[in-house]
This record gives C-alpha cells, structure tokens and sequence, in this order.
C-alpha cells in the first residue's frame, strides 16, 4: 500500500495529527485512519484537497510519480 503510505508520511513530515487531517476532509479521525492504512478507498475529491494542502502533485499521491511537487 506505498500510496497509502505517502499520505502517512505527508502527514507526519507536516506535524499534522490524523484528527487534523480528517477536519480538513470533513470526516471522522477514524474514517481517515481507514483511508491512511489502506482499509478504505480514498475519495477523489480528499485526494485533490490533500494535494492542494499539501502542495504537492495528485501523481505523487497516487503513486504515478515520485516527483513530490
């Protein structure tokens, strides 16, 4: 799940808490820990929101690129 691990790893490198990510996405700490660990699908739309939050491409997200921006 090395997509699943950049979000982790995005997260931590910025200091956020899992709860602070899942307010930002408008969803539960639980529901995002579900994304974050693979269990879950991750939506579209939190991909968009988490790349522009985080500045960094959507193919990096998704594992196309390991170009960061």
């Amino acid at each position: 799940m090395y997509i699943y691990k950049r979000l982790r790893d995005l997260r931590e490198d910025n200091d956020k808490s899992q709860k602070e990510i899942a307010t930002l996405l408008g969803t539960t700490q639980q529901q995002y820990s579900l994304y974050e660990n693979g269990e879950r699908e991750l939506p579209m739309h939190h991909f968009i929101t988490l790349s522009k939050f985080y500045k960094t491409s959507l193919d990096y997200l998704a594992g196309i690129s390991d170009k960061i921006k």
